[in-house]
Order: structure tokens, then sequence, then C-alpha cells
């Protein structure tokens, strides 16, 4: 799997983002090696800054979203809905009263699923009535997502940051093990916020320091519709760059360890070719 630069939301491409593809494939490497005690995952070895070999799996067709906090800006985030009245997703019975950005009692799961080319909420039940997985299935990753989402705040918050709500993905090896695939914790399958600023930036109603692409989405949104608009205006340079440090950022606080700069003297896409058909001949031997 080669993470890449491109940056995507709204279901389409919006920019490229400097370093994001080896920022994105670090951090869920950190973060699969951290969850091991919570389930498997599908990595076979890192040939790459860039690239993560995995076993082959039959992925379930459900992103595991789990979310601590009522916000979001895509027609499926929990605060979209909400705000239209919903009080009762994926399974979730939501109280009136919520605002924006508010921490919600429990944590909660809204899995969606792939119709054409856009998530679709589901619930639990019409997930195993489907046929999209077997009850047994069901429960045990539902289980998992939960765990990992409670570890990656517990980590989060000892590193100053508040994991607000993330997705998961899995698949069945051949082995009939289900493992953890994809990515973890990243800043492109997350929501991250400042810790410390929170509650202040809660109570006055203005938007939390995020370190997560959502400020890019909500560009997009107050200059075009991101989901109907065949052609999308260009995303600022100082956006793009913002961003590429705010993933930085991230990696950085969350690992305690330094971004390495990648080298600039092999073009990319030589680089991935040598070191993944390497990987690939000693795994055959």
């Amino acid at each position: 799997m080669v993470t890449t630069d491109r940056q995507s939301a709204f279901d389409r491409i919006l920019a490229s983002i400097p370093f994001k593809g080896q920022v994105l494939n670090e951090t869920s490497l950190w973060w699969f090696n951290k969850t091991q005690h919570i389930t498997p995952n599908a990595v076979v070895s890192v040939p790459d800054r860039n690239v993560t070999i995995a076993k082959k799996c039959l992925v379930f067709p459900v992103e595991f979203v789990v979310r601590g906090y009522v916000t979001g800006s895509t027609d499926t985030s929990l605060w979209t809905v909400y705000n239209k009245g919903v009080r009762n997703y994926c399974g979730n019975h939501l109280p009136d009263g919520l605002v924006k950005n508010q921490k919600l009692t429990e944590n909660i799961l809204t899995p969606t699923t792939k119709a054409a080319d856009h998530d679709v909420p589901v619930t639990p039940d019409e997930i195993v009535q489907r046929g999209l997985m077997t009850q047994a299935d069901y429960d045990e990753v539902s289980r998992k997502a939960m765990s990992l989402f409670e570890f990656g705040q517990s980590v989060a918050l000892d590193h100053g940051l508040v994991l607000v709500d993330t997705k998961y993905e899995f698949g069945k090896g051949p082995d009939g093990q289900i493992y953890l695939i994809d990515e973890v914790h990243t800043p492109d399958s997350s929501r991250y916020w400042i810790a410390h600023s929170y509650q202040e930036c809660f109570q006055n109603g203005h938007e939390p320091e995020n370190i997560d692409k959502e400020f890019l989405r909500l560009w997009f949104k107050d200059h075009c519709n991101p989901y109907e608009d065949e052609v999308l205006p260009d995303a600022p340079e100082e956006l793009v760059s913002e961003l590429a440090w705010r993933y930085i950022f991230l990696f950085e606080t969350i690992t305690n360890s330094r971004f390495e700069m990648p080298g600039t003297k092999e073009p990319v896409h030589d680089r991935i070719s040598r070191n993944v058909s390497q990987a690939l001949s000693s795994l055959q031997q």
C-alpha cells in the first residue's frame, strides 16, 4: 500500500499536501505497533517511508466510525445530521439540546458502508441483515473498535491532544483471523483538537484548535459546493502549507520523535519502486 500526498474529502481529491503520505504511513505504523495488545494488524513489512506491505485480507465493507464529540462538516458527520433533527443515528439515541463540539456522555459507534462513491450510515442490525458481516464478526470488530478508540484517546490526552473521532477498517485473513487494516489514528482518518484550549473555545462558541484537515474542509464548504460542483477552486497555498505543518506536528507530538524529511536526490517514484522490489524479492525467498 503506497500512501500518497493526495488530500481527499467530500468523496473527491482536494489538493496535494507535501509529506502527507510519509506522515500518514509512519503515524499509522506507530499506532499499529502500540495497539497490538488490542488487536492483531495486517502489517508484514515497511520497505519505504510511504509504503506498507500487508497481509491480503477479505475486507469487511463497513467503516467503523467511533465518535466522542458532536462535531463535523461532512454529510455523514454527527453535527451535520444532528443539526438537521436526527436523534437516532446508526442505532444511537441522541438527546435534545446538544451543541456543536460538545463532548458526548459516552463514545458511540456510527458505522458506514459504501454506496456508489460515498459513505452511507448504517445500523448494526442492517449490517447483519444485509449480509455485510456476520453477527459474531460484527460483535468482535465493534468491541475492538471501541477499545482502540478509548486507548487512542488516553494516549492522545497524555500528549496534550483530544482524539475526537476516527474510523477503523478490518479484514479477515486466510487464517480466518480478524485484522486491523488500512490506517490508524492518522490526521486523515481522525479528528484531533488541542486539549488545553478545548474547554475555553467550546464555552465561548469558538471552533476548537484542530490539527487535522477540518479547516481545509471548511474552506471548501465556504467557497464552493464540494459535493456537487464539477470543478473545485484550488486550495490556497497558505492552507496547503499549514496543513502540511499540522500533519508533521501531530506525528511529532504523538510519537515524541522528529519527522525525518525525505531526501531529494532520488525521485520518489524511483525510490519507492526500488525499495518495494527489494522487499518483495526478500519475501519470496
